[in-house]
């Protein structure tokens, strides 16, 4: 007779046994996002990584889930734009990895931070090359697209690939870091106490560098001996979040000041010292020329051709690898740009410019005649029908310029670049582009990590070419009920519709895309508002209702087919032509 469980024996009763209770990868990555400080993650979820995706929610961060890897990592690399914190990437492996990792490089190209982490096989299979599921050798395949590569082979790693990966992306330059996160390493089971203690509060994870002082002076010497000055604005400067600084810098020493499309509204842009109509004369007058933020790359010439010959450069970049690319840099200011403009700000007081007299007000006089100049093109376009490009954005101009903190995302051909010179912005961080490498199909991401990121009214501004990269995430736009308006440029084509194609097909064009596409349709499809618009009067009523109603709203805007040209004709790239191509 067992009477270990009787008092009246004296014997102790027995306790149950005592099992610790344990956690998976899953929870510990988590976990690990939580405690670095991350808010919301954008991914497609999938094996390896689904349940993840519930347990990031269960710590409280916000999971928004996409239709494409590639539009949730524009969306991380907004948000890592808008915000200087990373903007984070869950997908899972394989295509799904290689999905996501074009947003990925082009984030680290661009300069955003952001981590994308991705399911992966384990790699001691990959290795040995055994056919393993969705088998990749994604580590070494990110590894020359971004700025830093971390693989997690078990649990107890995770916390420190989470931790190094914020710090590469946010330190010196940014840009986006991989974390190949092996199936092994998320279903690895751990006692919790023990997973616990892996967790700690890095410190100091960005730690800004100031420049060398005798560069600021040699970069003050130049400035203040330039007879014809100009400080040219990157989006990098308005990353770093320089408005007050270049503000002061401006408007104390009255230097005109160009902005690059993503720098627009650092300093308004119809300010009495903005160039920006005046790009050509200060890329051909100018003798100094202040590079804030900014590359000497492609969209700038490269820093010669167009440029004066004799003009000298000062350029305040975090990364000293940039210095000389192209051309020689007379004045290099290598640190953190607040630090380095404040150095430079200080290192001017008491001094005077030796600006020429005439050049501010030959600027200015510049810039009035060619904003009259461009007030006549949109008032000539006013009454065509069906509309063109300029028709269409006549209307839509006063409306975003009368709503400066809508952020308005942008991307096409005639779209974009006829845009970007239409809408004046007048605070910084309020335009998103396809940036750098110029790339299309960023528009629905972009809108929904401005929107998530954010919380404020998005306007995207979309050429059709261009929306149907992306066009199936505005689901996602709906499905979170983001304060997002898209508004589609219809003309029926890349550039136009009108494209002709060659005698020895019946096929389309191929730039010819549908003229008779009702893309509102797909809003109806998602339960957006939406609105097809033939005439400005019934564009203006429906994107006044739209930013007012602060919902998912879709404006399909039929133009012309032969509304627009070939757009972003790069000589040195396409020398040949049209007409001389021959068969």
């Amino acid at each position: 007779m067992d009477t270990s469980n009787n008092p009246a024996c004296g014997c102790q009763p027995k306790q149950p046994p005592h099992f610790p209770e344990q956690v998976t990868g899953m929870y510990i990555l988590a976990k690990a996002l939580k405690n670095v400080g991350i808010d919301n993650v954008y991914g497609l979820v999938g094996i390896p990584v689904t349940e993840a995706a519930y347990l990031i929610q269960g710590q409280g961060i916000r999971f928004v889930g996409f239709r494409h890897e590639q539009q949730a990592g524009m969306a991380a690399a907004t948000e890592g734009y808008l915000t200087g914190k990373p903007g984070v990437l869950l997908t899972v492996s394989s295509l799904g990895f290689m999905n996501g990792l074009t947003a990925t490089a082009n984030a680290t190209v661009n300069c955003y931070p952001m981590i994308q982490i991705s399911g992966a096989s384990d790699a001691a299979m990959v290795d040995m090359n055994m056919g393993t599921y969705e088998q990749l050798d994604q580590f070494n395949t990110a590894k020359p697209l971004v700025k830093a590569v971390f693989r997690c082979t078990y649990a107890k790693d995770i916390p420190a690939a989470v931790y190094r990966a914020y710090r590469a992306a946010v330190s010196g330059r940014p840009g986006g870091v991989y974390i190949d996160m092996t199936t092994p390493a998320l279903g690895e089971v751990m006692n919790r106490e023990d997973a616990e203690k892996l967790f700690y509060t890095p410190v100091d994870i960005y730690s800004p560098v100031a420049p060398n002082q005798s560069s600021v002076d040699r970069a003050v010497q130049i400035l203040t001996s330039a007879k014809r000055p100009a400080i040219l604005l990157g989006k990098g400067a308005a990353y770093a979040r320089l408005e007050d600084k270049i503000k002061t810098l401006v408007e104390t020493y009255n230097i005109p000041y160009l902005p690059m499309s993503m720098a627009k509204g650092l300093m308004p842009d119809d300010g009495p010292l903005s160039a920006l109509s005046c790009r050509s004369t200060i890329m051909k007058e100018a003798d100094v020329v202040m590079v804030v933020g900014a590359r000497l790359n492609w969209m700038l010439s490269f820093g010669k051709g167009k440029w004066n010959p004799s003009i000298k450069f000062i350029q305040l970049d975090v990364e000293p690898q940039e210095i000389d690319v192209n051309v020689p840099v007379a004045a290099p200011v290598v640190g953190d740009l607040n630090l380095s403009m404040e150095a430079i700000l200080n290192a001017l007081e008491g001094k005077k410019m030796s600006t020429d007299p005439s050049w501010v007000p030959s600027l200015e006089s510049e810039a009035n005649e060619k904003d009259e100049k461009f007030a006549t093109r949109i008032e000539q376009a006013k009454g065509l029908l069906p509309m063109h490009h300029w028709t269409a954005l006549g209307v839509i101009k006063p409306i975003i310029e009368a709503n400066p903190d809508v952020i308005l995302i942008n991307e096409g051909a005639n779209t974009l670049d006829d845009t970007r010179d239409a809408i004046n912005m007048s605070r910084p961080r309020h335009r998103v582009d396809c940036a750098t490498w110029a790339i299309m199909g960023m528009g629905m991401g972009s809108a929904v990590g401005a929107a998530v990121a954010t919380g404020k009214s998005v306007v995207a501004i979309e050429g059709d070419s261009a929306f149907g990269f992306s066009g199936m995430d505005f689901s996602t736009i709906c499905r979170f009920n983001l304060p997002v308006t898209v508004v589609i440029f219809n003309n029926g084509g890349i550039y136009n519709g009108i494209g002709t194609p060659l005698d020895k097909t019946d096929d389309p064009a191929p730039t010819t895309l549908d003229i008779r596409a009702r893309y509102d349709k797909l809003g109806d499809a998602f339960g957006a508002t939406t609105y097809y618009v033939q005439k400005p009067e019934e564009l203006s009523e429906a994107l006044k209702a739209a930013i007012k109603n602060r919902r998912p709203c879709l404006i399909d805007v039929q133009l012309a087919a032969d509304s627009g040209k070939e757009s972003g004709h790069i000589g040195y790239l396409n020398p040949a032509p049209l007409q001389t191509i021959t068969v």
